[in-house]
């Protein structure tokens, strides 16, 4: 059975250890978890979790090991990940989002892991990889980003729609629940926008997928823009695209690619709210009474991501993928 070591148990790293504990992935085996977080905290807030519930199994700590299920996976608290023992380890989920630089990125090679996997976008990257956009790219890169949860959503459906009728141009606004980096109350931060408290405004801000769509799919480079709004809510976003194909689509048409599809892009014809999306593991669900096609062709396409669980699930699959 092949091997993965989750480096950063924060909210990505958690959701990741539920997900396969769920199930997903069962086929690789998760043998070790580092934080630097104390190991009965980091137990606590996988066992009850704000978004997802408490865990439906049994968690429990033994000094230093983690038991989930009767599965034991020993903790260790480190901040730098190249003085662990990560011998015999085929990938390291790297997971903290402070692989910034060539070193920390490579820091778990240097622990003796085979390659790399970055929950986030990273410059240093070998490659930055989406399912379903550019996975065809993916051999034997040894630092490899999964981009970002805003990515995974938009890049499958936007080259669904490029091979389909071919993509002119479009703009895409982002429906993003608040993260880590936004301040529960008023407080500084690198931009005045984001200054501001997080529960109690919608917060118009830029989304990274623009710039990373350009690198997953270079061949559209610079004909869709994107910008985002964070709203109060704790989990589950959405995309708001809007396009113009050089071949008329119908309605109809757009439709039916979309109930085509299974797999990362799903679908509703319900009339569903975010709330109800919650822990789906498709990069995209697309809600059908929402697509619109104007009598000039212009196309509206809009669907919920959780981007939380969404990507966790993403991260499994490259990571099957790697190894």
């Amino acid at each position: 059975m092949k091997k993965m070591f989750i480096n950063g148990f924060g909210r990505i790293g958690r959701t990741i250890l539920r997900a396969w504990a769920g199930g997903y992935a069962s086929e690789l085996d998760i043998v070790g978890i580092n934080d630097i977080a104390a190991p009965d905290l980091c137990a606590h807030l996988f066992a009850y979790d704000s978004v997802f519930g408490p865990y439906p199994g049994v968690v429990t700590l033994d000094g230093d090991v983690l038991i989930v299920d009767g599965k034991r996976i020993p903790m260790h608290r480190t901040a730098d990940a190249s003085t662990l023992d990560l011998t015999g380890v085929d990938l390291m989920l790297e997971c903290t989002g402070k692989a910034k630089t060539r070193p920390s990125a490579g820091a778990g090679m240097r622990a003796g892991a085979h390659r790399v996997l970055i929950s986030g976008p990273c410059d240093v990257a070998d490659l930055t990889v989406v399912l379903e956009a550019n996975d065809h790219l993916l051999g034997d890169q040894a630092v490899v980003s999964n981009a970002s949860c805003t990515t995974n959503a938009l890049a499958p459906v936007v080259k669904l729609l490029d091979d389909a009728w071919g993509l002119e141009t479009g703009w895409m606004t982002t429906i993003h629940c608040y993260t880590g980096s936004q301040p529960t109350i008023d407080a500084p931060r690198d931009d005045m926008l984001r200054s501001r408290a997080a529960g109690l405004s919608m917060v118009p801000t830029t989304t990274s997928a623009q710039a990373l769509l350009n690198q997953v799919l270079p061949d559209i480079a610079g004909r869709i823009e994107a910008a985002a709004v964070r709203v109060p809510t704790a989990s589950v976003s959405a995309i708001d695209l809007t396009v113009t194909l050089r071949e008329r689509a119908t309605l109809r048409d757009v439709h039916d690619l979309i109930r085509a599809q299974s797999g990362t892009i799903g679908w509703t014809d319900k009339p569903l709210v975010s709330s109800d999306l919650r822990a789906r593991p498709e990069s995209l669900i697309v809600s059908l009474p929402e697509t619109r096609v104007t009598a000039g062709g212009l196309v509206r396409i809009f669907g919920w991501y959780d981007n939380e669980w969404g990507f966790s699930c993403r991260m499994l699959d490259v990571a099957r993928m790697m190894i």
